[in-house]
């Protein structure tokens, strides 16, 4: 049975969701199963499936709609390889991600987590570098020369000030994984608190920059886009790094407590976020924008 499992949650562009099962394929490295869950009702997909005669591939099909979290869970339960990378299904792999990634496990057992080399993409295929990768590249990622070995409360602050990660990228131990699970009561900041919670479990996370190995697909924010702008998804982050911050205060890692109260790349996105808000008159979402940009580094009274 394969150590290494890709797990992929689907919903949305057919063709991007091809190309990202095409990129799996071509891995030098074919030790590997792949588990598509499709949350969605696109005819043709099954077929396309089906025709790809592949025993590596499981195809799996909703029976109703879970939504993004809820999906991404079942792709967890679903999943039980030693390894395992919970993929975007729009993000792209290069020939030699397994490969790469498997030589660092097999150099340092146990990690809980690995963060590969990582290049972003648009929605054309065309490797960019926007205002928001530019930022977490300059201002919150560690330096990272070659490979670093990180974890504990100095990961953990650093990733509450600004999450640099690029979590569909990673690959995480399976069992660790399948432990901690994601959290039900958030939607979009989900991916966080699952870092950090393995973070406060022991586990360490190997940063490797020596080669890149990943696309992530970076969409333009649409003007159309409600939940960019309403302010939802910034009320939701408050109350994650407010409890999160009790959490570390309570650990005794008064740093990570301090970056998740301050939570400077949330604020400074929520002051992207704000002249859109107003050119679309969402008067009630500008105002959580500023309220969140406003208010880091105030201890939350319950």
């Amino acid at each position: 049975m394969a150590t290494f499992e890709f797990m992929l949650p689907y919903y949305g562009d057919v063709a991007m969701m091809q190309a990202a099962v095409r990129s799996i394929l071509a891995q030098t490295d074919p030790d590997f199963r792949l588990t598509v869950v499709d949350d969605g009702k696109e005819p043709d997909v099954p077929g396309w499936f089906a025709a790809l005669g592949d025993e590596r591939v499981t195809y799996l099909r909703n029976e109703r709609n879970l939504g993004i979290t809820r999906n991404f869970q079942k792709c967890v339960d679903l999943s039980t390889a030693d390894h395992v990378v919970i993929m975007g299904c729009d993000d792209l792999l290069h020939p030699h991600y397994l490969e790469t990634v498997r030589g660092i496990l097999r150099d340092n057992p146990g990690l809980g987590m690995v963060q590969p080399g990582v290049e972003v993409i648009d929605g054309d295929g065309v490797v960019t570098a926007g205002l928001a990768d530019n930022v977490k590249d300059r201002l919150y990622a560690p330096t990272v020369k070659g490979r670093r070995l990180m974890g504990g409360e100095q990961l953990a602050a650093s990733v509450l000030r600004g999450n640099w990660l690029y979590f569909p990228s990673i690959c995480w131990r399976g069992d660790a994984l399948r432990e901690v699970n994601f959290r039900d009561e958030y939607s979009v900041i989900q991916d966080l608190a699952l870092v950090v919670d393995l973070l406060e479990r022991g586990e360490q996370m190997m940063v490797d920059n020596t080669t890149v190995v990943f696309q992530y697909r970076r969409h333009a924010v649409s003007e159309s886009s409600v939940q960019a702008f309403s302010g939802t998804r910034f009320a939701e982050a408050e109350r994650y790094f407010n409890a999160v911050a009790d959490r570390m205060d309570a650990r005794g890692w008064p740093k990570a407590a301090r970056a998740a109260r301050f939570r400077s790349a949330s604020r400074l996105h929520a002051l992207t976020m704000l002249p859109g808000a107003l050119r679309r008159r969402q008067t009630g979402g500008a105002k959580v924008l500023v309220r969140h940009a406003l208010t880091g580094g105030q201890r939350h009274e319950a």
